[in-house]
């Protein structure tokens, strides 16, 4: 959490990983879900379907973990790329860097003289006026480029909690109706998961639960019957 002034608290949402986990365990628990009901249409026997679970649970938690570590890697090389861009021509070209920042200012609306003195007071501090530019002209801040690893492991188990969900039921009996319970205990994950990014967004807890329950019918729906078709 950081803290600013009086009453304006924020959390830190640059490194990466609450986008990851909350992608991640709604992916694991949609996926999860729709892959053991996909297998159970099929009737194939009990332990068929315990065993497709818990590899999708592993194939997808790792899956999801390296592609998010490669691609956050890729993205925090490129913006480091653009930001010694940006530091270069900071340091062969300081006049011309204050003018662009000087436009930059006068385009938003700030006065010419008043944008004349920001960009000559900002350019004296080497790292101020590197942010600065960063920020006007790439959109990124050079302190906060995200981090591969969190994201990456974020994500990994973020998907193997959500996955874990709707198997539960064909991991500790094999008797009375696993299906049913994965239903059950998917249609509530997936309430819970949507819920608690509509709290967290402050977007709406009941419009985001019923959105994701949606999706995870939908989903379960149309791989159960593929599956009962060519089973």
């Amino acid at each position: 959490m950081q803290r600013t002034h009086a009453g304006e608290n924020h959390r830190n949402i640059s490194e990466g990983w609450i986008r990851a986990s909350i992608f991640g365990i709604s992916d694991g628990l949609v996926t999860n879900i729709s892959f053991i009901l996909g297998f159970a249409g099929a009737n194939p026997g009990h332990h068929a379907v315990r065993l497709a679970g818990i590899a999708a649970l592993i194939a997808g938690g790792f899956s999801m973990g390296s592609g998010e570590y490669l691609s956050m890697r890729a993205q925090k090389e490129l913006f480091e790329y653009e930001i010694d861009v940006e530091r270069r021509a900071l340091q062969e070209f300081p006049e011309a860097e204050q003018e662009e920042l000087r436009s930059l200012f006068v385009s938003r609306g700030i006065d010419p003289d008043l944008a004349h003195r920001l960009s000559t007071d900002l350019m004296r501090d080497p790292d101020l006026a590197l942010r600065t530019h960063a920020r006007e002209e790439l959109g990124v801040d050079p302190s906060a480029t995200g981090s591969p690893w969190s994201a990456a492991i974020g994500s990994l188990w973020s998907f193997a909690f959500g996955a874990l969900i709707p198997l539960l039921p064909w991991l500790f009996t094999s008797s009375g109706n696993p299906i049913a319970w994965s239903l059950g205990l998917g249609a509530v994950g997936s309430a819970a998961v949507g819920g608690s990014i509509g709290w967290f967004t402050k977007r709406g807890t009941v419009r985001w639960a019923f959105r994701q329950l949606l999706v995870t019918v939908l989903a379960a729906g149309v791989t159960f019957g593929v599956g009962h078709l060519v089973g």
